[in-house]
């Protein structure tokens, strides 16, 4: 299978390379995502993309999107990708890993929901007893499940910085008070039956992140992508244990293989050998097929 690293459409106006995504605008009240085969890790996207990643993204998203659409409205269109663009090369480009969503205005925070003791939130707890200031009981483990998911914003940093954690209180300064509630309950809500059927499906739900948008009228929309393996935290049911990070459905093997390699995590990263690839991409379509059967 051939990896897109990067999109090249000429019939439309380009907008933004992200870490992952390619941006252009179909027209003024939509856009078009192309989720290429990009990989970034320690926020620095990788030389080698991942054969057909990309794909995997736009399958699962759109399931979640499906089976969510009664918590909140998402920003798709219903119009097929292949629609918008012109020659069969763009079409090729498109097909599978595209969106065409609503313009919508994104909001300037990630709203991050944990499940469990595991990441940067262990390592928080370990020093404050506290989950970016929300306190924890005291003697939890490592990879415990947590007594209720907690909310726990972050900004949005440009590609190559880091976000960074903020309290529910920057949040609101940010967005005002009653849309801070709201980006806190819809994300409580997505996470809390999300979780619940993954666990059907033999999955765990350890974190996830989502991304909001508002259209004029101030509606809000989920963004972006959604419970995939890039911006969640999915473990197998099956090897959870209680003080111990069970193996995850996502780029940990590409991030074991950088620790390992003694690289100092900054541009450029080094290229990653073909196994490191083929186990990654097969651990991303493993969690495909858990979670939508497809």
């Amino acid at each position: 299978m051939s990896a897109l690293h990067e999109s090249n459409l000429t019939s439309l106006k380009f907008l933004h390379r992200g870490k992952v995504r390619d941006l252009y605008e179909v027209d003024a009240e939509h856009l078009l995502i192309v989720q290429t085969d990009r990989l970034s890790a320690f926020d620095v996207i990788l030389p080698t993309p991942i054969p057909g990643k990309g794909e995997v993204l736009t399958a699962v998203s759109n399931f979640w999107f499906n089976k969510l659409g009664q918590v909140i409205p998402n920003h798709l269109s219903g119009i097929a990708p292949e629609s918008v663009v012109k020659t069969e090369a763009e079409k090729t480009q498109v097909r599978g890993r595209a969106f065409v969503t609503k313009k919508l205005k994104p909001l300037p925070i990630e709203a991050i929901v944990r499940g469990y003791l595991v990441g940067s939130g262990w390592k928080d707890y370990k020093k404050t007893g506290a989950v970016c200031g929300i306190r924890l009981p005291a003697g939890m483990q490592e990879a415990q499940k947590l007594p209720q998911p907690l909310f726990t914003p972050s900004t949005k940093a440009a590609v190559g910085d880091h976000d960074e954690n903020i309290s529910f209180e920057e949040a609101v300064k940010l967005l005002g008070a009653d849309m801070a509630e709201r980006v806190k309950n819809a994300t409580l809500a997505l996470y809390t039956q999300a979780a619940a059927y993954a666990l059907t499906r033999g999955i765990i739900i350890a974190d996830t992140k989502f991304e909001f948008g508002t259209d004029a009228a101030g509606k809000l929309y989920l963004i972006d992508e959604a419970l995939t393996p890039d911006s969640s935290r999915f473990w197998p049911a099956d090897q959870y244990q209680v003080g111990t990070n069970p193996p995850s459905f996502d780029k940990q093997f590409v991030r074991d293989w950088l620790e390992a390699s003694g690289w100092n995590k900054r541009s450029p990263a080094p290229q990653i050998p073909a196994d490191v690839l083929q186990k990654t991409a097969d651990k991303y379509r493993e969690a495909q097929r858990l979670l939508t059967g497809a």
